[in-house]
């Protein structure tokens, strides 16, 4: 697909225009508002190839649990190996379309590699993630950002005390929630590790905070995230942190998103391979 097609989605999924506005421009760009509408079904997410590991996996037990985080409820989705009674815990934070199929899946792929995974859904506050996925990216855009990271802390201490944990937790997000795991690992020093997928960066002042272990994995052709990198990682280089950073070449962001059509197969696979490694590392 056209690189201006794929960069122009990217820019409408991150809330520069609406969805009027995004098809004017796609018609432009493609010649025909019926190019453009033939087009739309390739940009939108498929969440009918989201089920990689099925629902009713009789490997994992499945929830859904609810915890406090003043002064809201927060629900998250929960998934853990069904055979193993003392494992870590990892927090899933999802992209700015809310706790969709695919991040479901994404914790029960967690689960199967032996970590208790919980999926937050961040828009509770709101009502919980609306099947609309318009709809579920307007209302992140009425989060508090600073409160959302807050919500996301307050579960990091009663995952390590729970029972079956082995008191060490680790957060995995992606694009609106790879931002929001950076912050919490400012936010949470009981944080053991971060992988954080094409997250925006924390201002430099604050890195001084972060005691976790930091995977940070970013797409190549993703100029707008790919411009934090350098203050980032001269920061985390001047504070003595421990992280590591990979770049994928010829890649877009969202290249882990496999009901996207910016996924790239082979990126997602060494990304995840790279992020399961260090999260049993770190982990245990």
């Amino acid at each position: 697909m056209d690189q201006q097609i794929i960069d122009l989605y990217d820019r409408f999924t991150h809330g520069e225009f609406n969805r009027r506005d995004f098809f004017d421009r796609l018609a432009k760009i493609a010649g025909s508002s019926a190019a453009a509408l033939a087009l739309l079904p390739l940009l939108t997410n498929d969440y009918a190839r989201a089920e990689t590991v099925a629902a009713d996996d009789p490997r994992l037990v499945t929830n859904t649990i609810y915890y406090k985080a003043s002064p809201s409820r927060i629900a998250a989705y929960m998934a853990r190996p069904k055979d193993k009674n003392t494992v870590p815990s990892m927090i899933v934070v999802h992209e700015n379309r809310g706790l969709n199929p695919h991040i479901k899946d994404i914790a029960r792929r967690l689960a199967l590699e032996g970590f208790a995974t919980y999926a937050v859904d961040l828009l509770s506050p709101l009502g919980g993630t609306p099947a609309d996925e318009d709809r579920a990216r307007d209302l992140i855009g009425k989060l508090d950002p600073a409160e959302t990271a807050e919500h996301i802390a307050s579960l990091v201490p009663i995952l390590a005390g729970s029972p079956g944990s082995n008191g060490k937790v680790g957060a995995i997000g992606f694009c609106w929630g790879g931002g929001m795991v950076n912050r919490l690992a400012v936010l949470s020093p009981e944080l053991k590790a971060g992988v954080v997928y094409y997250g925006q960066q924390p201002p430099a002042a604050q890195v001084p905070k972060i005691k976790a272990a930091l995977l940070l994995q970013y797409a190549g052709l993703d100029q707008r995230i790919d411009a934090g990198i350098p203050a980032f990682e001269n920061a985390l280089k001047a504070n003595h942190k421990q992280f590591e950073i990979f770049v994928y070449p010829g890649v877009n962001h969202a290249f882990n998103n496999d009901t996207s059509s910016r996924y790239d197969k082979a990126a997602a696979e060494l990304a995840w391979s790279r992020s399961i490694a260090f999260l049993k590392r770190e982990l245990g």
